[in-house]
C-alpha cells in the first residue's frame, strides 16, 4: 500500500498541463496533499505550500508522488538527484510513469540501503483476457474527447460523486496513474500489451446489477495521432451505453502536436458513435463536458448556452458548475 499522505512533485514541469497528475490528486483527494515540491524553471503551482522534503516528512507526508506526466515519461538526471534527496529524507516514491522507478538501479539501491519503498503504479498486476465482445449486465458511460488532457477524468469523478449523491449506483472505474492514485485500484491501460487492451476494459467493468453505472474513465483521443489506440480499446472494450464528449475550447492544436488541429465536437460525436455501435448499437451521446478553467465565468457560460443550442444536448462544465445534467441525461438514456 502506498502510504499517505502525500507531497506532490511537480518537478520543472513546462505547464499546469504536465503537471496534471499533481492537480488531480490535490482537487480529488485534497486531504492527501500535504504540499508541493517544485524544482528550478517549474511553471506549474498547485497552490499548495512549496516545501523541502525535511518539511513535508515534518508535516507528516509519508510518500513523495511524482506528479508530472512530460512527453514519454521519463526520470531525468535533475529528477533523479532529487528523488535521491527524498529518499534520504525518509520519503517513499510513487510513480507512474513509463519509465520506472524499479528500472532507475540509482533509485533502487538507495531505497533498499535506507529501508523505503517504490511504487510503479503503470504496472497491470493482473494477467488480462483478450476482449470477447460479449454483453453484460449493467450500465457503462465513457468520456471521449477531442484532445488529450481535456477533462475526461475529471467528468468522470464529478458524475460519479453527483450519482452517489443521489444514492444511484455508481463507480468510476480508473485506466490511468491519475485515477489510480485517486481511487486506489483500476488499470494503467497505456502499460497493457495492445492485444489486452480491450480485454482489460472488460476485466474492468464486469457484470453488475441492471441501475448500476460505470464510469470508465477516458483516455486519449480518436483524433489524436499519438494515442487514439487507448480510446478505441476503452470504447471496444467499455461496450458503452453512454458518451459523454469532453472538450478544451482555447486549444490552438492537439497536445503535442502543434500540426494537427482538433476536431469539432460534431467530427467527435459522429466519429465515436460509428466506433462505439459496432459493440453496443444502442449506444447514445448524452452530453458534452466543457473545460471552461481558462474562460471567465461570462464567456463560460456564453460558450456552454452556444454549444447546447447547436448540439442538442446539454453542455457544462461538471468540474465548475457540477454534473447534475449530465446525469439527468444518463439517468434518461
Amino acid at each position: 500500500m502506498i502510504k499517505s499522505p502525500y507531497l506532490l512533485f511537480l518537478g520543472d514541469a513546462a505547464d499546469g498541463l504536465a503537471a496534471k497528475v499533481a492537480q488531480g490528486i490535490k482537487d480529488w483527494r485534497p486531504d492527501l496533499s500535504v504540499g508541493q515540491y517544485r524544482m528550478n524553471g517549474c511553471n506549474a503551482d498547485l497552490g499548495l505550500s512549496d516545501m523541502t522534503f525535511d518539511q513535508a516528512v515534518d508535516a507528516g507526508a509519508k510518500t513523495l508522488v511524482i506528479g508530472v506526466a512530460n512527453r514519454g515519461g521519463v526520470i531525468s538526471a535533475e529528477w533523479k538527484a532529487k528523488l535521491i534527496e527524498a529518499l534520504e529524507a525518509g520519503l517513499d516514491i510513487a510513480s507512474g510513469l513509463h519509465n520506472l522507478l524499479k528500472d532507475e538501479k540509482v533509485l533502487v539501491d538507495k531505497a533498499e540501503e535506507l529501508g523505503r519503498s517504490l511504487f510503479d503504479v503503470r504496472i497491470p498486476t493482473e494477467a488480462y483476457p483478450i476482449a470477447s465482445g460479449i454483453k453484460r449486465t449493467g450500465k457503462r458511460c465513457l468520456a471521449v474527447g477531442t484532445d488529450c488532457s481535456v477533462g475526461k477524468m475529471y467528468t468522470g469523478l464529478a458524475i460519479e460523486k453527483e450519482m452517489l449523491s443521489r444514492n444511484i449506483k455508481a463507480t468510476f472505474r480508473s485506466t490511468g496513474q491519475t485515477g489510480i492514485l485517486i481511487t486506489g485500484n483500476g488499470v494503467p491501460l497505456d502499460a497493457v500489451i495492445a492485444d489486452f487492451m480491450a480485454g482489460s476494459v472488460e476485466h474492468l467493468t464486469p457484470d453488475n446489477d441492471e441501475n448500476h453505472w460505470d464510469l470508465i474513465e477516458g483516455q486519449g483521443s480518436l483524433y489524436h495521432a499519438s494515442y487514439s489506440g487507448v480510446t478505441m480499446a476503452l470504447i471496444h472494450g467499455g461496450q458503452p451505453d453512454a458518451l459523454i464528449l469532453c472538450h478544451e475550447p482555447t486549444r490552438e492544436h492537439m497536445r503535442g502536436l502543434p500540426d494537427f488541429k482538433l476536431p469539432s465536437l460534431d467530427e467527435l460525436r459522429d466519429t465515436a458513435l460509428i466506433m462505439a455501435k459496432i459493440v453496443n448499437p444502442n449506444v447514445k451521446v448524452v452530453g458534452i463536458s466543457v473545460n471552461t478553467q481558462h474562460l471567465d465565468e461570462v464567456s463560460a457560460n456564453e460558450y456552454l448556452s452556444s454549444t447546447e443550442q447547436r448540439m442538442g444536448i446539454p453542455a457544462v462544465d461538471p468540474f465548475r458548475h457540477g454534473a447534475a445534467r449530465l446525469v439527468d441525461a444518463l439517468e434518461a438514456c
